[in-house]
C-alpha cells in the first residue's frame, strides 16, 4: 500500500487514556509497550521507566543514546527523590586547549563536546535503589529490538534523515562509524523500514549483565578510551571510572494550591520555577487572551535571563537557588512586566535531541524520566562496533573564561533536559515533561497553566498550541496558534514569527493520578509518534 506517513491533512483527536494498574507514556509506541510489558511481568514504575528508556536508545536513536545523560524524579516510599546523571567534562580538556585549536565557541559535532555519559549509570542506580527486576530483565526488550530489528516510526524517520544530511555535510572520515551504524544502506531508513544494530544489542547486553560496570570500568570503557586516544579526543577510561550519578533533593515553588517540582542546577528546571513564581502573582481572566499569553511570555523571558546568567555546575554558582526563588525577588521581577514586550536582562537576586517518558504503577510509584545526547545524534561520534553514539553536551560550555558556565575540566555544563513533577498538599499528582532544548521550561510553564489555571485534561494540555521565546522580543508560534492572538501579541511589541512545522515545540507526556481511586489519566504528545500504554 502506497501512502505518505507524514502527510496528515485532517485534524486528529486523541482522548485522555485511563488505567489503574500501570501506565507508561513515551513519544515512541514500542518503548511505551516495553515499559508496560515489564509492569505486567512484576516490575514497578521504576523498572518500567528503565525498560522504556533503554528501548528509546534503540527505537529513537536520533534523540538519545547509551552515550547520553539522564535525569529522573521518582515518587516512592512516600516522597520525591531526584537523580542527576549528567556527566562532567573530561579531566584532560581545558578551555585554553580548545581555543588554541582555533575554536571561538564549543563545536556541536566531533570529539571536543563529548562529556562523560551518565545514562547507563542512571539505569543501574535506579534499579538498585527502587527497582524490583534486574537490568537483564528490564533491558531485554531493547536488546531484542536492536537484535531483531523494528520498523522506524514516521516522526523519527524524518529527524533521522535530517541527521544523515547534516552529518554528511561535515565530510569527515571521523564520522564513518556513525554511517556504518545508522545508515548501513547508504541512507537514513524510511518510515516503516526495518533497522537493526547488533552493536547496540551487544552493548546493552553487556550493560545489563554487569549492572553498567562494563561501561565505566570494563571492556566498553576500554573501547571508548581507545577510540578517543586514536582519534585525538580527551575522554579517558579514568573519567568513566570516576563517574557516579548523584541523588539530589528536588526543588519546588508553590503555585495556586499545588507544588511544582524540578531538579536543582545544573539543569534548567530552575527557569520554569522562576517563571511560575512570577506568574503566581497574576490572575488570568481566560486562557485564550493576548494578555494571558503576554504575561506568560514576559515571565519566561525574565526567568531565562536569570537562568542563562547564573545556572551552571552548582559548585561554580555564586547565586543560590533560594535567592532566585524568593518571593521578594519574584515581586521585583514581576513589577517589570508591563503592557509592552521587554528585552530581558538578568536581575540581581539577593546574595546568599532528548526523550521524555512518564511511568506509574498501581501501587502509587511514579517516575518522571528524561534522557538525551543533546543535539540530534549528539556528537555523531560512534565507537565502532558498539552502537554507542556519544553526546555533545559539552557544546553548552562557554569559552569565555569569565562566564559562570565556562569550560573547565571535571565541570558539568548548564543542562537543558529537565523532568517535572506535580504534587498538591504533599500528595503526588504525577509526572510531566517535554523534550527539546530551550522549549522545555517554557513548555513546563504552559502545561502547568493549562492544567491548574485553565482546567484542561492531560491530553488537551499537551494538544494546546504552543509558543516559544527565541531571543530579545522574538517569539515563535506553531502553525496552529490562532492568528488573532498572534496579531494581538505583535501589537504589544512582540516580534512574532510563525513556524512552518511543530518540530521545535517539544514532545511531552503527562500522567496524573487520582488520590482517592488510584486511577491514572495520561496524555501523550500529538507532535510525535507517541502512545500511552495503560493497564
Amino acid at each position: 500500500m502506497n501512502f505518505e506517513p507524514l502527510y496528515n491533512p485532517y485534524p486528529s483527536r486523541r482522548m485522555t487514556t485511563y488505567g489503574r494498574k500501570g501506565m507508561v507514556a513515551t513519544a515512541q509506541p514500542l518503548a511505551a509497550q516495553a515499559g508496560l510489558d515489564v509492569l505486567k511481568r512484576g516490575g514497578n514504575a521504576v523498572d518500567a521507566a528503565i525498560a522504556a528508556a533503554a528501548c528509546l536508545t534503540v527505537v529513537e536513536p536520533n534523540s538519545n543514546s547509551i552515550g547520553g545523560d539522564t535525569f529522573a524524579i521518582v515518587w516512592a516510599e512516600g516522597k520525591l527523590h531526584g537523580l542527576n546523571a549528567s556527566g562532567p567534562a573530561p579531566a584532560a580538556i581545558s578551555l585554553e586547549a580548545v581555543r588554541a585549536a582555533g575554536h571561538e565557541r564549543m563545536p556541536g559535532y566531533g570529539l571536543l563536546p563529548v562529556t562523560v555519559p551518565g545514562t547507563p549509570a542512571a539505569w543501574a542506580a535506579l534499579a538498585e535503589r527502587f527497582g524490583r527486576l534486574p537490568l537483564t530483565e528490564t533491558l531485554r526488550p531493547a536488546i531484542e529490538y536492536a537484535e531483531d530489528g523494528y520498523p522506524v516510526s514516521p516522526t523519527i524517520a524524518r529527524y533521522w534523515a535530517d541527521g544523515f544530511r547534516n552529518i554528511g555535510e561535515l565530510g569527515d572520515e571521523l564520522y564513518a562509524p556513525w554511517f556504518a551504524t545508522f545508515a548501513p544502506a547508504g541512507r537514513a531508513p524510511a518510515a516503516g523500514e526495518l533497522w537493526r544494530s547488533e552493536g547496540h544489542a551487544r552493548t546493552l547486553r553487556s550493560i545489563a549483565e554487569t549492572n553498567a560496570e562494563s561501561f565505566y570500568r570494563g571492556e566498553l570503557a576500554d573501547r571508548i578510551d581507545l577510540h578517543f586516544r586514536e582519534k585525538g579526543g580527551y575522554l579517558r577510561k579514568e573519567d568513566l571510572a570516576a563517574y557516579r550519578p548523584e541523588w539530589v533533593e528536588p526543588i519546588h515553588v508553590k503555585y495556586k494550591g499545588y507544588e511544582a517540582w524540578e531538579l536543582p542546577p545544573n539543569g534548567q528546571g530552575l527557569v520554569a520555577l522562576i517563571a511560575l513564581n512570577i506568574l503566581k502573582g497574576f490572575d488570568h481572566a481566560a486562557k485564550d487572551l493576548a494578555d494571558t499569553y503576554h504575561k506568560q511570555i514576559e515571565a519566561v523571558k525574565l526567568a531565562f535571563a536569570d537562568g542563562l546568567a547564573y545556572i551552571t555546575d552548582p559548585r561554580h554558582m555564586d547565586v543560590s537557588v533560594d535567592a532566585l526563588l524568593s518571593d521578594a525577588y519574584a515581586d521585583e521581577r514581576r513589577a517589570l512586566i508591563g503592557e509592552r514586550a521587554l528585552v530581558p536582562a538578568p536581575g540581581e537576586p539577593p546574595t546568599g535531541g532528548t526523550v521524555y517518558l512518564a511511568a506509574a504503577d498501581g501501587e502509587g510509584n511514579m517516575v518522571s524520566f528524561i534522557q538525551s545526547h543533546a543535539g540530534d545524534f549528539g556528537s555523531a561520534i560512534v565507537v565502532p562496533g558498539t552502537g554507542i553514539c556519544l553526546q555533545n553536551r559539552g557544546s553548552g560550555f562557554s569559552l569565555n573564561p569569565d562566564h559562570r558556565n565556562a569550560l573547565a575540566p571535571g565541570k558539568k555544563t548548564f543542562h537543558t533536559i529537565i523532568p517535572g513533577f506535580l504534587t498538591k498538599n504533599g500528595v503526588p499528582v504525577g509526572p510531566f515533561g517535554v523534550m527539546c532544548g530551550s522549549i522545555q521550561p517554557q513548555a513546563h510553564v504552559q502545561l502547568l497553566l493549562n492544567t491548574i489555571d485553565f482546567g484542561l485534561n492531560p491530553q488537551a494540555a499537551l494538544d494546546a498550541p504552543r509558543w516559544r521565546w527565541v531571543r530579545d522580543t522574538v517569539i515563535e508560534v506553531e502553525p496552529g496558534f490562532p492568528d488573532h492572538l498572534a496579531q494581538a501579541l505583535a501589537r504589544k511589541g512582540h516580534t512574532v514569527q510563525r513556524a512552518l512545522d511543530v518540530g521545535m515545540f517539544g514532545r511531552g507526556q503527562i500522567i496524573w493520578r487520582d488520590p482517592a481511586s488510584g486511577v491514572l489519566a495520561g496524555g501523550t504528545e500529538p507532535r510525535a509518534d507517541g502512545e500511552v500504554a495503560a493497564w
